[in-house]
């Protein structure tokens, strides 16, 4: 059966002399909670007027691509100018290094998608790519240009198929020291640090994403159906949020929990000034 929709990209995967003609399909199906915003007198939906402070709405012939290079100052660029910087759409992607799937830093991977062979002359080159990835457990880095744009990309196997991985550049990537140097340096307590592992050893498990449900657009869901026939709702009070007075001990936190003792379903955050183990 041919997947859904209009393949995103059409070209060649290339391992040194193996070339391999594919397609490329989104493997997101993307999500939304249909939310609008309505003018509730009316009940139509608000459009959005373009505007600039100062001068206020603009016409659509008025506007124009520019890059911020300071504050409030932008470099104008005309569409000529802009094409002649845009890429051609090569239709290559050429695996150039191997790499485990460990030794990416998680942050990289951006968007997934689905490689297929373009037709069935393509499938002995495809399977051979798969079967060598697979066994080697690697990831295939190359760069590949869609929409006058160059992407850095991963390359694995998938299940009996192929994936392709977006990734990230390296600037990118904010540093993550800017985040963290200003967090306070304490003493952690050993006995804690064990029994933390152990509670994480306990309940390590194969990663199944489908016992995991999004809560809110389910429950979103279920407002719509409910005003839609008429019915009254009925809103829940919102829960008080934890106070300073309810922190219990760290430690014993964490004996209870190794124990599996459900007695209280609060997490229990540090004490102020130290790990709170009591004396």
């Amino acid at each position: 059966m041919a997947p859904a929709g209009r393949p995103y990209w059409k070209g060649f995967i290339r391992l040194s002399l193996v070339q391999v003609g594919v397609q490329i399909y989104s493997a997101v199906e993307p999500s939304s909670t249909g939310l609008n915003q309505i003018h509730k007198p009316s009940g139509k939906r608000v459009s959005y007027t373009k505007t600039v402070p100062g001068v206020g709405p603009v016409e659509e012939a008025d506007i124009v691509k520019g890059y911020q290079v300071s504050e409030d100052v932008y470099v104008v660029l005309e569409p000529d100018e802009l094409d002649a910087v845009r890429l051609d759409s090569k239709k290559t992607l050429d695996l150039q290094e191997f790499v485990s799937v460990e030794d990416i830093d998680p942050r990289y991977f951006e968007a997934p998608y689905y490689l297929i062979p373009e037709d069935e002359f393509q499938t002995e080159g495809y399977r051979v790519i798969q079967a060598a990835l697979a066994s080697k457990r690697k990831l295939g880095i190359g760069q590949i240009t869609m929409s006058g744009r160059e992407y850095l990309a991963a390359v694995g196997a998938l299940d009996e198929g192929l994936a392709l991985y977006i990734l990230r550049y390296a600037n990118e990537i904010r540093a993550a020291d800017k985040y963290f140097a200003d967090i306070p340096e304490a003493k952690v307590d050993p006995e804690m640090v064990d029994l933390a592992t152990k509670l994480i050893a306990d309940n390590t498990s194969k990663f199944n994403p489908g016992q995991f449900h999004n809560t809110y657009a389910v429950r979103l869901n279920e407002l719509v159906q409910q005003k839609a026939k008429g019915k009254k709702l009925v809103v829940k009070a919102e829960e008080d949020r934890p106070k300073g007075s309810n922190v219990v001990d760290l430690m014993d936190a964490l004996r209870k929990s190794v124990k599996g003792d459900k007695s209280s379903d609060k997490p229990a955050p540090a004490k102020k000034g130290g790990g709170g183990r009591k004396k």
